[in-house]
This record gives structure tokens, sequence and C-alpha cells, in this order.
């Protein structure tokens, strides 16, 4: 069983979606022969050997409403077929390109689709792109996603056609680097930095769908004298700096910038809570939350309808409020800065949930659950596509 995976991009700013890929090959690394065809950000091809893998990254135009303009992928992917004879084509959608490579391979190969969310800002171009989308949905052999809603809030999928089809498998994270114990020690450290003031920690690309702005406008509104710590960077980077400065939040927010993997647990560890404002369903799950989760800390996201409220649990593992209201999100963190002891409990629950449904060992097995379950049908079908 040999799976080419699409990816989409890898660099080191990358998003969730590419996070999930890397970890999903780390572990299936370990079972089967696996490659990963992304996007360059330059126009030459290149690979990069990840000691069991290979990412190979085929040479790009750009990008064009968020899509890579890869025009040599479909070649890329038809080359390392006929190097390496893949069973699997694993598309990681939403990604136009990514879906016409692999419209140009072998009808042998089955095609699997992991649905990590709608599209959903380009809505014209969907119009024109729909056919095609309906067209791979239907060919697909399985399609795979992180929580029941998943599929539940899609406008783009339909569950009831086929609904053998369709499968849940959650995304894991590794938990290792937030157990530590030097994690926790190093958070103690960042704590005292900010003289020992109740810590907000937000994490994440700065871009229009995760609601950061929305976040600066409920610290203007504490009761409590917290400090957001506000990390990541992005497009909208210099447009959050000066909101800041406009709410005289100078003292209340600290913009930390790209964390390092090896320093973001020392950041969760040093907050008394996780928020994740996002206020569009482009954010779909939000591994940032389980992340969190295992630093046994509550977390406040906004009511999306989607996978992010699947993971967390308003009044079990955190709070949920509506999105774009930056008084119900003063509330919810004043409610739970005031109350060490529901946060104790609320971060106990999230841990245990993390622990249950969200381990990359339930990820890679119930992903090479889905690949056996196709090539099975597959074969006892006498090899018809």
């Amino acid at each position: 069983m040999k799976v080419l995976h699409f990816g989409r991009f890898f660099n080191p700013g990358f998003g969730g979606l590419e996070r999930h890929v890397a970890l999903l090959l780390e572990g299936l690394k370990k079972s089967l022969p696996c490659a990963n065809l992304v996007a360059n950000d330059r126009f030459r091809a290149e690979s990069v050997d990840m000691k069991g893998y290979t990412v190979y990254k085929a040479p790009s135009l750009g990008l064009v409403a968020g899509t890579a303009m890869c025009p040599t992928m479909p070649h890329w992917a038809r080359k390392l077929d006929r190097l390496h004879g893949f069973d699997i084509a694993h598309l990681h959608f939403p990604d136009p390109m990514s879906h016409l490579a692999a419209m140009f391979l072998p009808t042998r190969i089955r095609i699997i689709v992991t649905w990590h969310s709608d599209i959903l800002r380009q809505k014209t171009a969907l119009l024109l792109y729909r056919p095609f989308l309906n067209r791979i949905i239907n060919r697909a052999d399985a399609i795979i996603a992180a929580t029941p809603r998943h599929f539940s809030s899609s406008t783009q999928l339909t569950v009831s056609r086929h609904p053998e089809r369709f499968h849940v498998v959650p995304y894991g994270i590794d938990f290792a680097p937030f157990e530590n114990p030097q994690a926790e020690a190093a958070g103690r450290v960042l704590r005292s930095r900010f003289g020992n003031r109740p810590l907000i920690f937000a994490v994440g690309r700065h871009v229009y769908y995760k609601g950061y702005e929305y976040l600066l406008r409920a610290m203007k509104q504490l009761a409590a004298n917290a400090t957001l710590l506000l990390g990541g960077e992005g497009p909208l980077t210099g447009r959050l700096k000066a909101l800041a400065g406009e709410l005289r939040l100078e003292d209340r927010v600290a913009f930390l910038g790209r964390i390092d993997d090896a320093d973001l647990a020392a950041h969760y560890h040093a907050a008394e809570l996780f928020c994740m404002p996002s206020v569009e369903p482009t954010e779909a799950f939000g591994l940032v939350q389980v992340e969190a989760m295992a630093c046994r800390k509550p977390v406040i996201c906004c009511e999306l309808n989607n996978g992010c409220t699947y993971v967390n649990q308003h009044g079990i593992t955190g709070l949920v409020v509506p999105p774009r209201d930056p008084a119900a999100l003063a509330a919810a963190i004043d409610e739970l800065l005031s109350d060490a002891a529901r946060r104790e409990r609320m971060g106990n629950a999230a841990y245990d949930r993390a622990k249950s449904e969200f381990t990359l060992e339930r990820m890679w097995s119930g992903t090479l659950d889905v690949y056996r379950e196709v090539l099975g049908a597959y074969a006892a079908s006498g090899g018809e596509a």
C-alpha cells in the first residue's frame, strides 16, 4: 500500500491543514511508503527528506485567491506515480490545485479526500469550480473529516447520498511537549516576566477569520487587570498593533510574533486560559484548542456551528460565545478569571477530553482503517473503478 498525499504547502509559516498533514505522515511512514506533493513558493522543483518520506515541491507561480498557481503539479503527480506506483491519492481540501493534479492520475489509484473545511471566501470562484468539486466528491472512494460537525455544517457535501463513504477521524496532536515538566517550569518563568498578572494566551496567523480585533476590543472592556499574550504574525499584524495603540492597550497586550515550537507549550502553561476568537467557519477545528487542553487550560471560542465547538464543549471544557462580540468575550474572560476553582475543573475536563479523543495514535489508526477499507472494497470488486 503506497500513498501520495497532496499537502498544499510546506514552509515555516504553514497553517493548520499543513500541520495536520505533517503529523499524519509522521505516523503513517511507520506503516507504509508515502510521499507528500505540495506547491513550492518559487518556480523551482525541490524536495525535502523527512526521514521516512519525501516532500516534493512543485514549481509555483504564486497565489491567486489563496490557491497556488502550480501548472506543473499534474506532471509531478504522474511522474511520482511512475516512480512509486501509488495505490491511493489522499487529497486535503480545500485545494483546487491538488484536485486538478488528481484528475491526471491513472484510474486505478483510489481517491481519498480529507475535508478540512468548505470553500467560504472565494464565492465567485466557487460558482465556476462547484461542478468540478461535485464531480470529485462523487468520484472519491472515501471522505474523511475530523468531527461529525464538519459534515453536518457543510453546504458543499451531501452525506445522505452515500453515507458509507464518509468517515470521522479526529485530528491528533503530540502530547509530549505539552506534558513536559520543563514546559510548566518555563511557563512559571514567563508568567513572572509579566508581574504574575493573569495572562490570556492566543496564537495563530493574523488573518481575517481569526477575529483578533474583537479580542483586542474585549481587552479594553475587561474588569480584570489581565495581559493578553498574542502570538503569531500575518498580513493583519500592523493593523492589530495600530488598533491596540488606538485602544491604549500597550501595557495590556504583548505581540509575541512567531513562537518557536520548542517554546509554545510554555506560553499555554503561563496563561490562565486560552482564547480562540475566530469569527468565520474557515476555522473548522482549531488544533490550538487541543494544545491548550493538553496543558489543562480552559478554552474560550466562538460559536461557528462547526467542529470548533465539537472540540471545546461549552460549560465543560470552556466557554463558547457569539462571534464578533467583544462584550461577550470580555464577560467570558472575566467569568473564568474570577473563579480559579472553575478554571481548574474545566482545565482537567479539557485534558481528559483531549487525551481520549485527539491523540496521534487514534488519528493514525483511523486513517489506516479507511485506507484498508477502500482498498479491500476495490479488490472485492475485481479492481473495477
